[in-house]
């Protein structure tokens, strides 16, 4: 069936035969990142964090940027998606430089308005990085709201959630917000019920992941009764152990306790998995037929970082 992404990692989707065909143009001998089968491998977390950063560091340039979102964004079609958002940060695009980022973002664009005309559309979300403290966030603010419209819709924030606290980043999203930009912000995966807290208090929209919400139940209710939306990534969290089975998963509860929940895959090929995988994996665990994904698409339609043109587009697509 058609669907709806909200919550991937550009650089996150590159896929490993990607990697390794740019590295070998660019003569980058690239470190132990991948196992017998060419996949990616790590052992834990950390692991995970290297691995991504080497993969990663291969792409260099507005011209590896653009190949890659045309990679991914033709992939994700292959599994239905006829609309995904997806995070790309000008730390890595330029620095935080503005006029490097413009360079990055219109070959970004170029590429968005071809796939756009072959049945997938997407959307930009910047984002800032936690970890890297909030006066460099205050860089990556500042060129979303100069680039804002078009392709770029939304502002957010990744990086690691237990440094600091989202609200030191406030400025940022104060200056994202009156750019007209959509919010949303990473939180309650690896930070707890307060790490959701904190990001509301921002003013998001949206909950990067937010599964720990499960944890409290006046949050959970706080959640329902705001309307705000999780960009859950079930396939993410088993892969890094937050829980060890699909059945385990807390995504039907948040559904069954009134919370909007959404369905994406953060970075799937490091988890092995995809949209199609998310889905029939949902259905195994949980029994979910075509209403229920049906009522996460509405959902995802809704809470989308687009125009009213294309919202009312996708509300008829899932109508």
């Amino acid at each position: 069936m058609k669907k709806i992404e909200l919550h991937l990692h550009l650089e996150g989707a590159a896929p490993p035969d990607f990697i390794r065909a740019l590295a070998a143009e660019k003569r980058v001998d690239l470190p132990t990142i991948f196992d017998a089968r060419g996949q990616y491998a790590y052992a834990d977390f950390n692991d995970f964090l290297r691995v991504y950063e080497a993969a990663t560091s291969i792409l260099q340039g507005p011209r590896d940027y653009a190949r890659l979102l045309a990679e991914v964004l033709e992939r994700s079609a292959e599994t239905g998606v006829i609309h995904t958002e997806l995070f790309v940060s000008p730390e890595f695009c330029g620095g935080g430089d503005l006029a490097a980022w413009r360079d990055y973002l219109a070959a970004m664009t170029e590429v968005a308005d071809q796939m756009r005309k072959q049945g997938i559309d997407s959307r930009g979300i910047v984002t800032c990085i936690r970890h890297f403290g909030a006066d460099r966030a205050r860089r990556s603010a500042v060129c979303a709201a100069e680039t804002a419209g078009g392709w770029i819709t939304g502002f957010g924030m990744g990086g690691a959630e237990t440094t600091g606290r989202a609200t030191d980043f406030a400025w940022s999203f104060d200056c994202a917000r009156e750019a007209g930009l959509g919010l949303t912000c990473h939180a309650g995966e690896w930070g707890g019920p307060d790490s959701i807290r904190q990001a509301l208090s921002l003013g998001v929209s949206r909950i990067g992941h937010g599964v720990r919400a499960i944890e409290d139940e006046a949050l959970v209710r706080d959640l329902a009764e705001r309307g705000t939306v999780l960009e859950v990534c079930p396939g993410s969290n088993i892969a890094l152990g937050l829980w060890n089975s699909w059945d385990a998963h807390p995504i039907a509860r948040l559904a069954d306790a009134g919370v909007k929940v959404t369905v994406s895959t953060d970075d799937p090929p490091f988890f092995h998995t995809d949209m199609g995988k998310e889905y029939d994996r949902l259905a195994d665990a949980f029994g979910w037929g075509e209403k229920d994904f049906l009522q996460i698409n509405q959902w995802a339609a809704e809470a989308a970082f687009c125009d009213p043109e294309t919202r009312d587009r996708l509300r008829k697509e899932f109508a």
